[in-house]
Order: C-alpha cells, then sequence, then structure tokens
C-alpha cells in the first residue's frame, strides 16, 4: 500500500470513527458538557457574571471570531466586561442554543477521556433599554472543552458564520404582544393565558384578552382548567406514598367501597395505581350509563379507559383515611408547599371572583361561573398561570416526591396510542432518543387548557384558553415554544 493510500484510509476511518462517536442525549458525559454549556451561556455571558465565566475557561483559552479576529483569555474576559457587559441596564445580548444541532464528541487518550468537543448552532438577542428583546442574528461554534485536574475547562472557541438571522411569521406574531392579541382576535379566542418554562424554570407568564367583556384580563386572573385538576390529586397520592403513609398498590375497599358496586367483587382489585394510569375500569362518569350509576366495564388493571370516576373513588379513599376534605390535603402538600396561593378545588371567601375568566361557546355565548362547594377529584379546580406553571416545573423536577415515586410515575404504566402512554396521573409521551414529554389536557364548557414539560430539556408550555374550541391554538404555540419535542408531540397527537 502507498503512503497517499495510508493516509486516505486513515482520514477515512478518522472520519468514520468521528461520526460513529457522537454521543447521545442520554450519556452522562454529554449532560456533563450540557451543564457546563449552560453554565457558561445562560449564567455567565447572558447575565454579565464574569466570575461565572472566569471559572469556566482555562488558563489556556483561545478564542477565535470570523468577524473580530484571535482573543487569548486575558483580552477575551476585558472584551467582555468594557464591552458586552458594560452597561448591562441599557443595554445586553443573549445567547440562546439550538439543542437540536448540538453535537458532542469524545475525545481519548490511551483509552481514556481527556476532552470533547461541542458543535452547534446558536441565536442571539439583544435588548435595549425597556423594549423586548430581538432576534438579531445565528452563528455556528465549536468548543473544545478538555479535563483539568478533573475539572472541565472550555480550552478553545471558534465562532463562525455569524449571519442576519431572518425572523418568521410565527416568532413576529409571539414575540410581539400586539402581535399575538391580534392571532388570538383572528381565531376567536376571548381570552389566553401562557406560561413559558425554560432551563426548569417558569420564565415568562403572560394573560392576553377580557376577563369578560369590557374587562382586560390580569396577569393573576382565574382559570378554571377542567381535567388539570387530576395532576394535582393524582400529585397528592404521591406525596402520600412518599411519605409512606399510603399505598399505591394496596386495594382500595380497606376505606372505601361505593355503594354502586358493594356487590361486584372487583372492587377487591381495585387500587390507586390503577385510577392513576386510568385502568380503573370505571366510565368517565357514572351519569353516562342509562341507570347512571356506577359500574365496572372491565377488570380493573386490564386494560386504558379514561375515567374521572376512578379520581372520585380515590378522594373518597383519600379521605376516609385521613380524615380532612381533599382540598386540605392538597393545601398541607401541594399549595402551600409550592406557595400556590391562587389556586383551590373549591369557591371559598378568599376566592377574589373579580378575577375569574368567563367561559364561552363558538358562538360567543357565555357559560355561568360555576362556583363548587365540594371538591372534585378529577375536574374544576381554579388557578392562575403562575401558580401552575410552577407545579409543572415540580413535577418536571420530581419535588418533593421520593426518587423511587417520581420513576414510578415517568414509567410507561399503560398503552394509549402509538408513543403515548400514561404513568402516573400524567400522560407520557415517547419522543425518541430516551427523551420524553408529561403532559395533560382540560376540556370543560368554556375552558380548554393544555400543560407539558420535556424535563430532559427543562422546557415547558401552559396554555388556558376560555373557550370550547380553544384547542386550535395548541398546534402554533406547542411548535413555536418547544421546538422539534413540540412537534414531534403534534404529530403523536394526530397520527
Amino acid at each position: 500500500m502507498t503512503k497517499t493510500a495510508s493516509l486516505g484510509l486513515l482520514f477515512f476511518t478518522l472520519v468514520f470513527n468521528s461520526i460513529q462517536a457522537q454521543l447521545p442525549k442520554t450519556d452522562s458525559l454529554y449532560k456533563i458538557i450540557m451543564s457546563k454549556d449552560s453554565l457558561l451561556f445562560s449564567v455567565g455571558y447572558n447575565t454579565c457574571n464574569t466570575g461565572q465565566m472566569e471559572s469556566l475557561l482555562s488558563d489556556g483559552f483561545e478564542f477565535y471570531h470570523d468577524k473580530g479576529g484571535f482573543e487569548d483569555r486575558k483580552v477575551f474576559i476585558t472584551h467582555f466586561k468594557n464591552g458586552l457587559c458594560k452597561s448591562p441596564e441599557t443595554y445586553q445580548v443573549k445567547r440562546v442554543l439550538v439543542e437540536k444541532s448540538n453535537e458532542i464528541y469524545p475525545m481519548y487518550k490511551d483509552g481514556k477521556i481527556y476532552a470533547a468537543i461541542q458543535n452547534a448552532d446558536h441565536l442571539f438577542y439583544e435588548r435595549v433599554g425597556s423594549q423586548p428583546e430581538k432576534l438579531v442574528g445565528e452563528a455556528r461554534f465549536t468548543h473544545l472543552w478538555v479535563l483539568e485536574n478533573n475539572e472541565w475547562k472550555l480550552k478553545n472557541s471558534l465562532s463562525f458564520n455569524h449571519h442576519p438571522k431572518p425572523i418568521t411569521d410565527s416568532e413576529m406574531m409571539f414575540d410581539n404582544d400586539q402581535s399575538m392579541a391580534n392571532w388570538l382576535k383572528e381565531n376567536r379566542i376571548p381570552a389566553l393565558g401562557l406560561g413559558i418554562i425554560n432551563e426548569g424554570k417558569l420564565q415568562e407568564v403572560k394573560v392576553f384578552g377580557q376577563l369578560k367583556k369590557g374587562v382586560p384580563a390580569p396577569r393573576n386572573a382565574y382559570f378554571n382548567v377542567a381535567s388539570l385538576t387530576k395532576p394535582v390529586t393524582a400529585m397528592v397520592a404521591l406525596c402520600l406514598a412518599g411519605s409512606g403513609l399510603w399505598n399505591l398498590d394496596e386495594p382500595l375497599d380497606a376505606y372505601w367501597i361505593d355503594p354502586d358496586v358493594i356487590n361486584d367483587p372487583r372492587h377487591n382489585k381495585l387500587t390507586t395505581r390503577m385510577i392513576l394510569s386510568h385502568q380503573s375500569g370505571f366510565p368517565n362518569w357514572r351519569w353516562m350509563n342509562n341507570d347512571k350509576k356506577l359500574s365496572f366495564q372491565f377488570d380493573p388493571g386490564t386494560q386504558y379507559q379514561y375515567s374521572g370516576e376512578g379520581f372520585e373513588y380515590l378522594r373518597k379513599a383519600l379521605e376516609k383515611k385521613f380524615g380532612k376534605p381533599l382540598e386540605q390535603l392538597a393545601k398541607e402538600l401541594i399549595f402551600q408547599p409550592l406557595k400556590m396561593k391562587d389556586t383551590n378545588y373549591i369557591w371559598d371567601q378568599n376566592t377574589d371572583e373579580s378575577r375569574f375568566v368567563t367561559g364561552y361557546n363558538e358562538k360567543g355565548e357565555t357559560y355561568p361561573i360555576e362556583k363548587i362547594k365540594k371538591a372534585n377529584a378529577a375536574d374544576d379546580l381554579h388557578t392562575t398561570i403562575e401558580d401552575y406553571g410552577n407545579f409543572m416545573v415540580s413535577i418536571m423536577k420530581g419535588k418533593n416526591l421520593k426518587p423511587e415515586i417520581f420513576r414510578d410515575m415517568i414509567r410507561k404504566q399503560v398503552k394509549i396510542k402509538e408513543n403515548k402512554y400514561f404513568g402516573l396521573g400524567l400522560e407520557i409521551y415517547d419522543l425518541g432518543g430516551g427523551e420524553y414529554a408529561l403532559s395533560h389536557g382540560g376540556a370543560d364548557q368554556g375552558t380548554r387548557c393544555i400543560a407539558i414539560v420535556l424535563p430532559d430539556s427543562g422546557k415547558g408550555i401552559i396554555i388556558f384558553t376560555n373557550i370550547d374550541d380553544g384547542y386550535k391554538v395548541y398546534e402554533k404555540l406547542v411548535v413555536h415554544y418547544l421546538g422539534e419535542q413540540g412537534r414531534k408531540i403534534v404529530d403523536i397527537e394526530t397520527k
């Protein structure tokens, strides 16, 4: 073999191996580099935290920019302090990683990883004074992360292919409140509550439209969120299970047997796990039966069937054992720890009617506000975008849950359709590559709402609307704010 051929074969082997060596998002090194990237930009660059930035740079750091040239560590930090971060109160640049473009490759020496290469695209936003931030550009970057004294440091940064980022119609629409308001008016949505979760935090809360005709909806408007009640009830049971006070697999007949099924021996099989995963065997509501009585339509635990009655059965068992109404249990276990001061199952003396959103049918006719006095475990929770957004963040992080209970919650208990399952109290979308989404929706007269979180990326969205066909705005909002993962969720739903 000639020398030229040998070099060609070596080059081919290196290229082929590098393609094969790209790490999956579930790999521990991938997660480490992503955490470093987040610290470098989200905590350092985006907030002008020079100390954070310096702590992640190698002493021999080198920066190569296709417009600004070469800078060593000292010059780079000086320009960062005196340039981008000189007056962050009047001008600031924010960098956002395009996650779907991110690639990480390990570098080996003597069989051990000593470095990692990160390739990706990122977007840059500018904010001037009190004006809203605007998308101004896009670029490609390559980072060389190296292990120095068992710590990952950024050794080299190459930033190139800088160019203006064309703003799409949807970006213009959703990043501008007036455009958003106009879009909602075109779609005949009287009020919309929107919560955006990024990096595991509720970062944006907006409410558009009117409480009722002529009255603007405030940021802390109350919405009836229908079946978004169920995840709250589920968390009550899971918190109790984590503290050893409740057993997910104990038959509920130890505490409650509904009179309608007392003569059906199948009540002996019914457990909390079956109810939270909608395998109770009950219809959605007993009034759907001809005789209006509760009955088993199949053996509990054998198949999926969505049921509000199952959650009500669980409520009665919980209340019997603990001697407290569900709203009190939720207050102690969920609402108070998460500071959800504007959330309740029932209408009481603390409910501010002046903040309650009116519901509409598709003809624009109003529904009366139902002032529920007794908790329903499956329906009629009233809450705000901020409260429910923080609740979904707590779910994403498994807050107040034992690790084993959280793992049980996100385990696929029963299949609903292709790539969609029910866990314990929440739907699970299998997005491929080890990624998943947790979600639940709500639908009642005058309300359509949905909540979705992506635990791996720390993203999420909460959408509340107050009209029977409010679901028609879900797709564009979910895809815009959740990107590729949002598109996958929509595709799963529409197949």
